[in-house]
């Protein structure tokens, strides 16, 4: 019998010490920087807030990761809608969220 346990704990995802700033850098040169770049430092600068309540990094580590997503996705949100598909058919969450108030 092996005293390791029978699964193995997950390992949160951990940017490189240096993503935000690579992060924040690539922002600035984006085309949507002038929206992007503020909304990116006051989302890290409330994970930073909560990282130093409660001893945590996961809230940054969260930041970091949904911003490379959004910077990683960008290219294909512009192809989507420079194709000039059709996107009347989607759901509008706004009118959802409206009608269960």
């Amino acid at each position: 019998m092996s005293a390791q346990p029978d699964h193995a704990p997950v390992t949160p995802y951990a940017p490189a010490p240096g993503a935000p700033a690579e992060l924040l850098t690539q922002l600035r040169a984006s085309t949507r920087s002038e929206r992007w770049v503020p909304a990116f430092e006051q989302e890290w600068a409330a994970a930073l807030e909560e990282s130093r309540r409660t001893f945590s990094l996961a809230h940054l580590y969260e930041v970091v990761q949904v911003w490379q997503a959004r910077v990683a996705s960008a290219p294909a949100v512009d192809a989507f809608l420079a194709s000039g598909h059709d996107e009347t058919g989607f759901v509008d969450l706004e009118e959802i969220r409206s009608r269960r108030r």
